[in-house]
């Protein structure tokens, strides 16, 4: 093993990374404060125009062009979305442009990870790590100063078995997802990462509807889902045949 194996990543290398954290330090606080202000299922809805947000920025960011195949597909999602909430009668306008400003964020953040991945030299791992470590300290500074930290310290339940089990498959499970996102991202695209997250809806759709309610049951609202999933299919198809 070479010497630069035992000792801390080159400060070069966390410079580098530092969009990556910027972006997704944006992306958190945002998308946090974006599912306040509508119900769960047209969340997820809205949430389905990130692909639009996301061809914009990869188109800007590294000159991303796209084929007629993908572009239809694309559309078909985002019209989808626009017919499942068409007759929403939650509307709230502020709520709605916190969610396009998520996805916004959203978009930001995935063509970053696949371009700081690419020139970094880093793998999925290794740009979870140095986000990591760069967000930590602005993280825990700011649930410092938001009273979090004492809120938890004082909870009634932080020794409780249950709640650490829980924190503990929570903590695995959100490890899993970021690593899902960041390989998918730097060996595919972010549009790839964008719309395969679309597939997982159908069940957050299902439970939010279950669960949470808020969204009377509305047949162009099912028809605008299922065009939406039809458009991922139809994204996932065409990428497999290569167009």
């Amino acid at each position: 093993m070479s010497d630069n194996s035992k000792g801390f990543v080159p400060l070069k290398t966390l410079k580098h990374t530092l969009p990556l954290a910027g972006a997704y330090l944006l992306y958190m606080l945002v998308t946090m404060e974006s599912v306040r202000g509508v119900n769960v299922p047209m969340y997820t809805t809205l949430r389905r125009t990130t692909v639009v947000f996301t061809m914009l920025v990869e188109y800007m960011l590294v000159g991303q062009r796209y084929s007629p195949s993908v572009i239809f597909s694309v559309g078909l999602i985002v019209f989808g979305a626009f017919v499942a909430g068409a007759r929403d009668l939650s509307f709230d306008a502020h709520g709605y442009a916190i969610v396009f400003l998520s996805n916004i964020t959203t978009a930001i953040y995935l063509a970053t990870i696949a371009r700081v991945g690419k020139t970094s030299g880093l793998n999925s791992f290794g740009l979870m790590w140095c986000n990591g470590v760069t967000c930590g300290p602005f993280l825990f500074i700011w649930t410092l100063v938001r009273g979090d930290v004492k809120m938890t310290i004082n909870s009634p339940y932080l020794l409780s078995p249950g709640f650490i089990v829980v924190l503990l498959f929570s903590c695995i499970l959100a490890f899993f997802l970021n690593y899902s996102i960041f390989l998918n991202t730097t060996l595919n695209s972010a549009l790839a990462q964008t719309i395969c997250g679309n597939l997982k809806d159908l069940f957050t759709i299902g439970f939010g509807w279950i669960i949470f309610g808020g969204l009377p049951f509305d047949f162009w609202n099912v028809v605008g889902q299922l065009l939406g999933f039809a458009g991922s299919g139809l994204y996932a198809y065409y990428k497999l045949i290569g167009r």
